[in-house]
């Protein structure tokens, strides 16, 4: 079998050190022992994508923002499945990440990054969220292996009551916040009713073609 080699690392703010690997022509995220993401698992990133454009069917020009680059699967999604009138933004944590998108895992990203209709920005999610009121038609997060499973301590604010409020508040009426998760979570789904969002928990599953984990995906509208 062919080793693993590690290609590069990276710092996360507020501690730890995220690790790309490869082997032949599969890549791998670590953090620690734990893998954030594998090249040969991309269903249930590409469905947060399409299930949320799903939603959005018929929007004029929606405006999509998506928490994290990782390995483009939900950015490649969304721009199969969103009009070529819709604008991409991508906020992106690690600056690092970007620099594998563009270099080691360039032929994952097919050039997407090249796409008119997309931006990546090096910024915290969160904060971009909380500077535009009013300002999405769908914000997509997959920064972390879901809502108790926070790969930066400060992603905590995202998922509480007072952080789903400013979320609830930057997207357009009708529009929807997309949350990847590696498992169900019932309080989490609570909070964001309690929030004013009208919400679905959809399980999907890890590897295309319905193999592999089931994962959760929440879809919650602004009424």
């Amino acid at each position: 079998m062919i080793p693993w080699e590690t290609l590069d690392s990276a710092p996360l703010p507020g501690g730890g050190e995220l690790r790309l690997k490869r082997r032949g022509a599969e890549f791998s995220i670590m953090l620690g022992a734990n893998e954030l993401m594998n090249s040969r698992l991309s269903g249930s990133e590409e469905a947060l994508a399409g299930l949320a454009a799903e939603r959005l069917a018929g929007r004029k020009a929606p405006r999509i923002l998506i928490g994290g680059l990782g390995m483009g699967f939900t950015l490649r999604a969304a721009l199969a499945s969103f009009d070529t009138d819709a604008r991409i933004i991508v906020a992106e944590l690690v600056p690092k990440v970007v620099d594998w998108a563009l270099g080691p895992m360039a032929g994952l990203f097919a050039g997407c990054l090249d796409d008119a209709r997309v931006s990546v920005t090096v910024a915290d999610v969160g904060a971009l969220i909380a500077a535009a009121p009013a300002e999405y038609d769908a914000i997509l997060l997959d920064v972390d292996n879901g809502p108790d499973g926070l790969t930066v301590a400060g992603n905590d604010a995202l998922y509480g009551e007072a952080g789903l409020a400013v979320t609830r508040a930057a997207l357009n009426p009708g529009g929807v916040l997309a949350v990847w998760s590696q498992g169900p979570d019932r309080s989490f789904t609570q909070r964001l009713e309690r929030a004013g969002f009208a919400v679905e928990a959809v399980t999907v599953r890890a590897g295309r073609g319905g193999r592999g984990k089931r994962h959760v995906i929440w879809l919650a509208k602004r009424s």
